[in-house]
């Protein structure tokens, strides 16, 4: 079994990052688990902001955090690029999820010299081992050093 390549970001500057640079989420309380380049856990604390009628965590609230999650896991592997952004994102919800935490687990499938493509599978902290929600997304990366891919283990193929 190989040994997954270093991040190229330490969880501490990725969470403030987070917290300053996508404010709305980063108000979301999200905290990491684990950071391995191209891989990440995290989790979401319950609020009672996030419950919406019928008594479920609500849409809006699992989508940002899985497009923080495919976030944290692009910049685990090239760094602190802070103008990468999601140019797309699909979310299938499979499962209503009960009024507490979730759980995001995201990794890239693809990363390349201009997009990034990965998955999230979201999952309520109750001990479940199934996800509530899916998603897919791309991000783009801007121009930046190619020194930083080369550090993380990844093959620049795009």
């Amino acid at each position: 079994m190989t040994k997954p390549a270093p991040t190229v970001i330490p969880i501490p500057e990725l969470e403030e990052l987070i917290r300053e640079g996508v404010p709305l989420v980063g108000n979301f309380g999200i905290s990491i688990d684990e950071l391995v380049a191209g891989r990440v856990r995290m989790r979401m604390p319950y609020k009672t902001d996030f419950v919406r009628p019928g008594g479920t965590v609500m849409g809006p609230a699992m989508f940002g955090l899985a497009d923080v999650a495919l976030y944290a896991a692009v910049l685990s592997a090239i760094g602190r690029v802070e103008l990468a952004v999601t140019t797309s994102m699909t979310i299938n919800f499979l499962k209503r999820p009960p009024p507490v935490g979730m759980i995001a687990e995201g990794r890239l499938l693809k990363l390349g010299k201009r997009l990034a493509y990965g998955e999230v599978l979201l999952f309520s902290d109750d001990g479940s081992e199934e996800p509530v929600a899916h998603a897919t997304g791309t991000y783009s990366i801007p121009p930046h050093d190619p020194v930083t891919l080369a550090v993380s283990g990844y093959r620049d193929n795009a």
